[in-house]
C-alpha cells in the first residue's frame, strides 16, 4: 500500500464517520469523534473490506476503479466503526 491509497482511506473514513454521526443523531460523537472514530475505521476498514471483497484498493496506480473502492471501502469502514463507537457509548451511558 502506498501513501495515497492510506490518505484516501483515512479521508474517506472521516467522511462516512460524519455521515453517518449526521444521520443517527441520538449516537453522534460530535464533528471531531466522528472523525476520528471515522479515520480510525477508513484505516482498517479500507484493508479488511478491500480485501474480503477483492476491492481495487492500491497497487495498480490511481486508475478510476482504484479510487472508488478505496473511498467507498474506507467510507464504509469509517461509518461502521463511528456507529460502533457511539452505541458502546450509548449503552455505557454516556448519552441518554
Amino acid at each position: 500500500m502506498d501513501i495515497v491509497t492510506l490518505i484516501i482511506q483515512l479521508l474517506s473514513g472521516a467522511v462516512g464517520g460524519n455521515v453517518v454521526g449526521a444521520l443517527v443523531k441520538k449516537i453522534s460523537l460530535g464533528v471531531l469523534g466522528n472523525s476520528l472514530a471515522g479515520i480510525l475505521g477508513g484505516g482498517l476498514g479500507g484493508q479488511i473490506l478491500g480485501g474480503l471483497l477483492g476491492l481495487p484498493t492500491g497497487g495498480g496506480g490511481l486508475d478510476i476503479g482504484s479510487i472508488l473502492g478505496q473511498v467507498a471501502s474506507g467510507g464504509v469502514g469509517g461509518g461502521v466503526v463511528m456507529l460502533i463507537i457511539g452505541l458502546l457509548k450509548r449503552m455505557l451511558g454516556g448519552q441518554r
